[in-house]
């Protein structure tokens, strides 16, 4: 018998590294999570099943010429993926909340401390401005907009950004209520906002999406395709007469992306490039950034507590992020442990869109800052 038929059999598991069985024990968590734990099952379970393949050694399938390696070509260098995950997230926004109470706007952009933040500590730490601006923009608790950003500032560090930022997001409701409940007292907990039924005009709601797409790109021009991306979304669900296009973007174009921007996401974690030093560091950042996110909404709501005359509870402060409507359901459920008959939902939806919109401009005025800089 002829032995070295057997040597291509044998060959892949000889290219094995720990770096790599690592990482593919590291998507198999990530299976976990999504399967057992239902953690963002819809990005984790691609990621993690890209994290595996791209980790197997021979295959190619993360090269340029590689299922994996031309959907990361086409996709995340072009960066069209997070855009029509954006054109999703728009049409399924519905920022009525947010147009009944403007106010709320405040919380949203309040919201958005963690991300400037985290910047100047990542810069502390020694990583150059883009890779800290990308690091930061984590804090933005907004998958897609982490990922647009990181690729055009700092690509190699796509991986690690793009799976903390979808892992933090499904951890939602067990990092904000211990913060809340450390920032908020027990009277400000119980504050019941009057909620009195507004109809914002559908000429409005058509007009809000293409007043805020003109203005951001004319101060912003680099986040033009980001916030077009979301404004476009949501003004065919607004207009009424493309439920056909609205329902598809949100359905068939945001899941058939979704599952090529998970497995690409995945093929980044290759365990040479992923198990350094700067990976641990990038994630805990990215969770001081969530904290931090959560606890300026909180007090820039304690600050509006005390100029109504302790009539705003702060606890909705914690849903100007982009974690849309996950924060909001927390805020109230948070707000019905201390008092069952308080129903803020409505309010914290307002501040929750408001975060949506807010992690948009955040990462805009980033790229805005940063374009052409490469240091």
């Amino acid at each position: 018998m002829d032995l070295t038929r057997l040597l291509p059999l044998i060959d892949a598991p000889l290219h094995l590294t720990w770096q790599s069985l690592v990482m593919m024990m590291v998507g198999g968590i990530l299976i976990y999570l999504a399967v057992a734990k239902d953690y963002e099952p819809v990005l984790l379970l691609p990621i993690g099943f890209g994290a595996i393949l791209t980790n197997l050694p021979l295959t190619g399938i993360a090269e340029s010429g590689g299922m994996l390696g031309i959907l990361y070509k086409a996709g995340i260098q072009t960066e069209l993926f997070p855009l029509l995950i954006f054109i999703g997230v728009g049409a399924m926004t519905d920022f009525g909340p947010l147009l009944e109470n403007p106010r709320m706007a405040l919380l949203g952009a309040a919201g958005q401390f963690g991300i400037f933040g985290t910047l100047m500590l990542a810069l502390v730490l020694g990583f150059n401005l883009n890779e800290s601006a990308s690091i930061g923009i984590i804090g933005a608790i907004d998958g897609p907009t982490a990922i647009y950003v990181s690729t055009k500032l700092a690509p190699h560090l796509l991986g690690p950004i793009a799976v903390a930022a979808y892992s933090y997001m499904s951890l939602v409701p067990i990092i904000q209520p211990p913060i809340m409940r450390l920032l908020t007292t027990d009277a400000e907990r119980t504050v019941r906002l009057p909620y009195t039924e507004k109809h914002t005009s559908r000429t409005v709601r058509i007009l809000f999406p293409i007043v805020v797409t003109v203005l951001i790109s004319l101060l912003a021009p680099v986040a033009s395709p980001l916030i077009a991306a979301l404004m476009f979304g949501n003004l065919m669900r607004e207009s009424g007469v493309v439920e056909r296009l609205s329902q598809s973007a949100q359905n068939e174009i945001a899941n058939v992306t979704t599952i090529f921007l998970g497995l690409v996401i995945g093929s980044t974690m290759t365990g040479q490039s992923f198990i350094q030093t700067d990976t641990l560091l990038i994630l805990g950042m990215g969770l001081l950034a969530f904290v931090l996110d959560t606890a300026g909404g909180v007090l820039f709501g304690k600050l509006l507590y005390v100029l109504s005359n302790h009539k705003f509870n702060p606890l909705i402060g914690a849903a100007g992020i982009s974690a849309f409507p996950m924060s909001a359901r927390i805020v109230q459920r948070m707000g019905q442990e201390y008092d069952f008959e308080n129903f803020l939902l409505m309010h914290a939806m307002g501040a929750n869109t408001a975060g949506q919109l807010g992690s948009v401009v955040a990462g805009g005025v980033v790229l805005a800052l940063l374009s052409g800089t490469v240091l």
